[in-house]
C-alpha cells in the first residue's frame, strides 16, 4: 500500500456505517487481507476511529486549521504506526511494509493506516479540497482532486440521485402548471 491507499482507507472507514461486520467488510473491500479477517471485536474497535476521522474531516471541511491539527494528532497518538516488514503472505516474492503488526487483529492495522492516511492527505492537499456530500440524505466526506475543484458529491450515485430528483420535481411543476 502507499499513502494514497491509506487515505482511501481513512475515507472509507469514516464514511462506513459500521453497524455490523458485513458493513465493515464492505468498507474494507479493497483490502481482502483485512476484510476477510474482521470480527465483531474489530468493528467495536474501529467505531471510535471512524468518529475521530469524521471529526478531522469536519474540521477540514470547515477549514479549521487548529481543529484539524488537533483531531489528526489525536488519531496519530491513539493509533500509532508500528511498521513491520513482511516478505509476503503466501510467498517471499512480495516484500512490503505493514503499518502495524499483521499478526494483530485487523483493527490495529486499519486504525493506524487510517490515521496515517488522513494525516498524509492533509499534508498533500491542505484543507481546501475536502468536502461533504451535497446530497442532503448523505453525510459522506470526500477529497476533491478535480482540476477545477468543483466536486459537490461523494459519488456519481449521489450526484445522479439529486439530479434525477430535481428533474422529476421540475417535471411535476410543469405538469401542474399545464
Amino acid at each position: 500500500m502507499d499513502n494514497a491507499d491509506y487515505l482511501e482507507v481513512a475515507l472509507r472507514v469514516a464514511n462506513a456505517t459500521l453497524t455490523d461486520v458485513s458493513a465493515l467488510q464492505e468498507a474494507l473491500h479493497d483490502e481482502p487481507w483485512w476484510a476477510t479477517r474482521v470480527t465483531t471485536d474489530d468493528l467495536t474497535a474501529l467505531r471510535p476511529v471512524a468518529d475521530g476521522l469524521r471529526k478531522a474531516l469536519a474540521a477540514a471541511v470547515s477549514n479549521s486549521t487548529a481543529d484539524v491539527r488537533s483531531a489528526v494528532n489525536e488519531l496519530l497518538e491513539t493509533y500509532p504506526l508500528r511498521p513491520r516488514l513482511s516478505a509476503g503472505h503466501d510467498t517471499e516474492a512480495n516484500w512490503h511494509i505493514h503499518v502495524a503488526d499483521p499478526d494483530e487483529p485487523p483493527a490495529t492495522e486499519v486504525a493506524a493506516a487510517a490515521a496515517w492516511g488522513i494525516a498524509q492527505g492533509v499534508v498533500r492537499y491542505g484543507l481546501s479540497r475536502w468536502g461533504q456530500c451535497a446530497d442532503e440524505n448523505c453525510d459522506n466526506y470526500f477529497l476533491d482532486t478535480s482540476t477545477n475543484r468543483a466536486k459537490r458529491y461523494c459519488s456519481s450515485r449521489c450526484a445522479n440521485r439529486v439530479h434525477v430528483a430535481a428533474h422529476r420535481s421540475r417535471q411535476r411543476s410543469i405538469d401542474v402548471d399545464a
